[in-house]
């Protein structure tokens, strides 16, 4: 019997090849400092991981996208489980010390089941997403989404991973996009969050407040669904200003240097202010590989994970910085081809949640490196340093070239 051929993504496989190639140098770099340091030689341990993320995801292109959909439920739930059991024996490492989100047994972290976690609720949420006949009309339609994505979303906060629980916002706004939601709906389903963010600012809050209520009166929801969201913006407003009490001070000066770094250089501002400085001084061409002085002199913190795009600016300028955005833009476009392209919902939902999983990590890694979003120790995919991170992305890698394998035929206006 002949084993069964599936065709191969090569440009996306290829695209995926060259930010791991890419990535791992700047690893190499970036362990490359005068003061001595333990991130001299993690580039070797980061092709390990990268050679056994090729090896996941091909056996991943041997299985079937029906396979994956009846696998989503076991996997999602044997995810959760892991998140719960954080809560009782997590640990935390690196940027993350003071969290719970390293498994770890006797004293040995085994990885970050977080990573697992946001495949798993992508496959999970396209099933239940692709079960229903037709988009949701209604706030009250959103339950069975929301509650695929909000229990892993508690159990991360719980940690606390903030970054991470980010990605999960996106992973579910971004997917019910795609499963013909429209607009209104996703801003009011978004609106308590909306309302918890602008209350620091009442006049904003008020602002925003009255452009929601125009949006109700416009779209006209029931009024069990009119009166609940009034409610939970009215409530947002309330807490938000008792959370922020609540808050450790490292917290809320974490909150505070996103809005002016100098208030706090020494301390919650200071990987920002060196951030800015290292990919400000890059230039053009930057200073050469290996030769950046703020990553050389151990002024650049977490130069190997969650500032690994500020050694890109500082070393190789802004040449490097297009060439890694470029791929990564290209990267995106592709994904959501191969999501177009798909007859199946089951799958084409999938794909554009695994490409909504690498917009936001892209989105808040590299707007937290340059100030415009705030500092939560979120990783850039195929750059930062990490073994769970790297199986995680490649796993996505192959579950999009089999869907672009299964999926071939449907026409798209997309050239990627």
């Amino acid at each position: 019997m002949r084993a069964r051929t599936v065709p191969t993504e090569w440009p996306l496989v290829a695209l995926a090849l060259a930010l791991t190639g890419f990535g791992t140098l700047m690893v190499y770099s970036a362990g490359q400092t005068d003061v001595p340091s333990f991130v001299e030689g993690l580039w070797r341990t980061q092709l390990v991981w990268a050679m056994l993320g090729i090896s996941v995801a091909y056996v991943t292109t041997r299985t079937s996208v029906r396979f994956l959909e009846w696998a989503s439920l076991p996997v999602y739930l044997g995810a959760t489980a892991l998140l719960v059991l954080l809560i009782f024996i997590g640990q935390g490492a690196g940027t993350a010390a003071s969290t719970k989100s390293w498994l770890a047994i006797g004293g040995v972290r085994l990885g970050q089941p977080s990573e697992l976690a946001k495949v798993a609720v992508v496959l999970m949420m396209a099933r239940v997403l692709s079960a229903q006949r037709e988009a949701a009309k209604g706030l009250f339609d959103l339950w069975r989404p929301a509650l695929v994505a909000f229990v892993p979303w508690l159990l991360v906060m719980a940690q606390p991973d903030l970054g991470t629980g980010l990605v999960f916002i996106g992973i579910f706004f971004a997917m019910l996009f795609w499963s013909g939601v429209q607009w209104p709906l996703l801003v009011m389903a978004a609106s308590p969050g909306i309302s918890l963010v602008l209350a620091f600012g009442p006049g904003v809050w008020g602002a925003w407040f009255l452009l929601f209520l125009a949006l109700l009166a416009w779209k006209r929801p029931t009024w069990l669904e009119s009166s609940a969201l009034v409610l939970a913006n009215v409530a947002m407003g309330v807490v938000a200003p008792i959370l922020w009490d609540k808050l450790n001070p490292y917290q809320q000066r974490r909150l505070l240097v996103f809005l002016d770094p100098s208030s706090d250089p020494r301390n919650s501002g200071y990987h920002l202010i060196q951030s800015q400085v290292a990919i400000g001084s890059g230039g053009f061409l930057g200073k050469g590989l290996t030769d950046g002085s703020q990553k050389r002199l151990a002024f650049l913190p977490e130069q190997e994970t969650d500032f690994i795009f500020s050694v890109v600016g500082e070393e190789l300028g802004f040449v490097g910085v297009a060439l890694a955005l470029g791929l990564f833009c290209v990267l995106l476009l592709r994904t959501t081809r191969i999501a177009a392209r798909s007859g199946s919902p089951f799958a084409s939902l999938a794909a554009f949640g695994l490409t909504a999983v690498f917009f936001t990590h892209i989105l808040v890694n590299v707007g937290m490196t340059i100030g415009l979003m705030p500092i939560t120790g979120i990783p850039l995919p195929f750059f930062s340093y990490g073994g769970s991170f790297m199986l995680s992305c490649w796993l996505a890698i192959g579950i999009l070239a089999l869907v672009s394998a299964e999926g071939r035929g449907k026409a798209d206006g997309l050239v990627i």
